[in-house]
This record gives structure tokens, sequence and C-alpha cells, in this order.
């Protein structure tokens, strides 16, 4: 009956909503900033249900072929108005020129609220500045940068490599992207947190925590937001879902702060005792609030670094093994930097120093976020009336989203190879590793809300990367990224571009010089 009941009261409520939206469309005033596949009252709706699989990818078609790489797009029943683009120009302008009048917003704080609370991703103005300003200062102490990279080489030397090694070993197919998951959730949670996550509670908080991003993203996609909130209202659905999972993210995130609290914050390294130590100073109404503003701040940090990372080295590898090439190019470079372990079963973890050093396997990751960003399209909110540098028109109220994934696939941007693996774009004639201007690469973000962790997740990629192709050859059963399953990648339409049925593979090892002498003595 229930269920019922909420059906009736949603046609009805679409029914007047067209009735209102039908009026209110005639009256907008045009606009010269072209709109792919749009209709009266129903804007790009039949557009988008037919291109939901391959929502990137539509974006970016569309995006293509506007003049100057932006679109506007109207929503189902003009309850939005939405400018997207690609054009480096406009990026700039959005994030830096005229950063002020670009603010997550009231959409951010409704769709994600529960989940992200007033944390750093979430907020503008004081509480923004003021978190910032934290995280700004730990995340350039050496001490924080060191503690991450012994977490990472710890784990790489006591977990993921000798599990990969008993796979191989046995001629298991795994799911790349799950160990991944499963072992930068780890790494996130000893750096965060400082706790190790092999507690029933831990893998209760990482099933509820995805649970909860991925609904969170899907008001984003939802043509008409009534209808969720009527769900959150009633308790039903996925909102009763993320009613739950929030729960269990609460219990679990309070309790390591409580257990923080009664120890000695300043002995340890952790995220959280760093964030602790430092709003010593800071006044709050009482004790609760304080540790809702530090539960606030880590989820917001395992946000950025549970799935980022492992999402980034799924689609790296799937990319090499589509191009050989590259793979030995990497391994070329790895393996010149020392000789393996003397024994076939440990591992060659590579240190901070010689990470660095490694110009092709960094070109290599950069060349793979150029076309799969973790984080594939981004969104703002516009305070006052403003006009793009192209001239795009953008109204106060209006959302204005950039898309990384797109302008990865600009020939404006990147020439006409954009659409191909190339790491060597990334490389001087030296083969040294040069950057791209950050408005034509916005994978870390750009101005003021630059990722903070930029420079770890680098060195925590290639730490990855490096010991695992150092070892092995990673042979996916779908073959890897040919030229067909470039045009239509298999992507989730979820937050993060995490891989659709996830990445099965076969491990090879890989037979260096000295074991073929070995072998034949």
């Amino acid at each position: 009956m229930l269920e019922l009941s909420f059906l009736i009261l949603s046609l009805t409520s679409i029914s007047v909503l067209i009735l209102i939206c039908f009026f209110r469309s005639t009256s907008h005033p045009p606009t010269k900033t072209p709109c792919p596949e749009s209709y009266p009252i129903i804007g790009i709706l039949p557009s988008l249900l037919r291109n939901r699989h391959r929502f990137h990818d539509w974006i970016a078609d569309m995006l293509s072929k506007t003049p100057s790489s932006t679109l506007q797009v109207n929503n189902f029943l003009n309850l939005s108005h939405i400018i997207c683009t690609a054009n480096p120009v406009n990026v700039e302008h959005l994030l830096v020129t005229n950063f002020s009048n670009y603010i997550k917003g009231s959409r951010y704080l409704d769709f994600l609220q529960e989940l992200l609370g007033h944390g750093i991703f979430n907020v503008d103005g004081h509480l923004w500045t003021v978190q910032r300003k934290i995280a700004s200062h730990e995340f350039n102490t050496k001490s924080l940068k060191h503690f991450v990279s012994d977490v990472v080489k710890s784990e790489l030397s006591k977990s993921l490599m000798p599990n990969l090694f008993k796979a191989c070993d046995h001629g298991l197919i795994i799911d790349m992207q799950e160990v991944l998951q499963d072992f930068t959730f780890t790494n996130i949670c000893k750096v965060a947190f400082g706790v190790d996550p092999g507690s029933v509670s831990s893998l209760n908080f990482s099933k509820a925590f995805d649970d909860a991003v991925e609904i969170g993203f899907s008001r984003f996609m939802a043509p008409l937001p009534a209808l969720w909130k009527l769900q959150r209202s009633l308790n039903i659905g996925s909102e009763k879902r993320l009613k739950e999972a929030v729960k269990v993210i609460n219990e679990f995130a309070l309790e390591v702060i409580k257990s923080r609290q009664e120890q000695d914050g300043g002995k340890n390294q952790d995220l959280l005792s760093r964030f602790m130590l430092l709003s010593s100073d800071m006044e709050f109404q009482d004790q609760e609030h304080k540790r809702m503003f530090l539960r606030d701040i880590i989820i917001s940090f395992v946000l950025a670094g549970k799935d980022s990372t492992s999402t980034a080295l799924t689609w790296f590898f799937w990319l090499i093994a589509g191009n050989p090439h590259c793979g030995s190019s990497i391994y070329s470079e790895i393996s010149s930097a020392a000789p393996p372990p003397a024994t076939a079963s440990k591992a060659r973890i590579f240190s901070y120093e010689e990470l660095k050093n490694f110009h092709y396997l960094h070109a290599a990751l950069s060349e793979s976020m150029r076309l799969f960003p973790p984080v594939p399209i981004n969104s703002r909110t516009t305070v006052e009336d403003d006009i793009l540098p192209d001239g795009t028109y953008v109204k106060k109220g209006w959302f204005a989203d950039y898309s990384a994934y797109a302008m990865g696939r600009m020939e404006k941007v990147w020439g006409q190879d954009c659409r191909e693996f190339k790491p060597e774009r990334w490389l001087d004639r030296d083969g040294v590793y040069q950057p791209f201007d950050q408005f034509r690469y916005p994978v870390f973000h750009c101005g003021p809300r630059m990722c903070l962790g930029k420079q770890m997740a680098y060195i925590q990629m290639k730490a990855i990367a490096a010991a695992v192709m150092h070892e092995f050859e990673i042979l996916p059963v779908d073959g890897g990224a040919t030229a067909r399953k470039m045009a239509s990648p298999p992507y989730r339409l979820t937050m993060v571009l995490k891989m659709r049925g996830g990445l099965p593979v076969r491990l090879k090892r890989r037979v260096t010089a000295q074991q073929e002498v070995n072998k034949r003595d």
C-alpha cells in the first residue's frame, strides 16, 4: 500500500511540474551556447536514458562537436540548467580566475550531507578554509610523506605481493580491481585512522562506505530529485539503505576517534592523530561537535584515497596489457634500478628515491589517468551571473561542470592522437617526465582546491605498479585495451570511474636473464 501511494503521489507531482515547467521554458532567454540532443520540457532525458551506459563518452562526443568545447544542458522539466565544458581556458576561469563565483553550494550538501557532513570536499567559505589550512600543513610535512611511503612498502611486502605469488603459483584468475581496492583500503585505514582494517567492523565499514557513495552519486544522476527526497522522507528504497550504511560508518568512525582521544595523539603519525593535535586550540560547542568535525575530515580523506588509486591502477594495467611495448619500456626502466631478490618468493620493493627516477612509469600513469581520470566529471554552482572566456553565459544558480574525461579526448587540447595511449607525450628528448598545464589536465583539480595528496598518490601508484610489474606480466582475460574496447570502455556510472565487471586477470611470472642462466646450469 505504501509503495502504491508513493507511485500515485509521484505521478501527480510529475504532472503538476510538467505544467509549471512548460511555462517556465517558454520564458527563458535564448542562449548562444549549443545544447545538443535537447527537447522542450523533457530536455535531454531521452538521450540520457539512451546513453546512460556510455555517459562520459556521450558527453565527450557532444562537447567535441561544439565550437568551444562547451555546451548547455537543459534537464528534465527545466528544473536545473547546466553548463558543461572541456575547454582549458574555461576551466581556469571556473577554478582560479573567478574561483569565488563557483562554489560547491547547496547541491553537494543536499546530495552528500549524510556521508561527508561538513568535510572539506563538501563545503565552502570559512569551513573549507579552516580544513584546507590544517590539511595543507600536514600534507607538506616530510614525516607524513615518509609515513605513507613506509605503510605502502610494508603492506606490499607483507600482503599484496605474497598473495599475488600464491595466485600465480596456483594458476588462479583474480579480479585485479578488487585486489587493488582491498589493498588501498588497508592503506587508507592505516594512514587516515591508524587502524588495521582486518577486523569485522572495518569490513562492514568498507561495504557501508561503498553503498553510501554509490547511492549519493545516484542522487546527482536522478532526473527528478523530488523522487529520492520523497523516498528519504518515507525511509524506503535506496534512501533506507543509505541511512543504514551511514549508521555503520558513523559508529566505526566515532569509535576510532574516541579511542584516539583516550590515547596520546601526539605519538601517532596517522592523519586523525595529526588533526586532533592541530585542532586542540579550536573552539567547539562540546566534545560531540569536535568528534563530528574530526569524523567529517577523516571520512573525506577516505573518500579521496580509498578508490581513486585502485581505480587509476586498474585502468593502467588494462591499458598496459593492450599496449605491450609500453609494458616492456616500464619493465626495462624498473629492472635497471637494482638486481632482483635472491629468492623467487620475495618481491623487489622499490625505495622512495628509486621511484622518483622512474620517468616512463610516471608518464604511463599520467597518460592512463588522462584517458581514465578516477573522478571523470566535477561540478560547481554559480553564485552570480557570469560570462566564461569563450562567451558562454552562465546564470546565477546554474551548475557549471567540467569533464576531465572529455578533455582527455579533445583534439583541440591533445591533438589527433588524443584517444591513443601514448606515455611518450609526457617525456622530453632525454626521457625525462614533463608535466602538462594543470588546466589541460585537471585530473587532480586545479587552483585553490588542487588535490593535496597528488604527490603521495603518484608515489603509492608507482610503488604498486613497479613491484607488480617487476615480478609479473598482467594478462587480462578480456585481452586488455584493444582499439574496439577503447571506443566503448567498460566503466560503471559511479562517482569514481570503476571498471564494469572488474578486471579478471591471470598472472605470469617474469623470467629474468639470471634465472635463465640458473635453469641452464
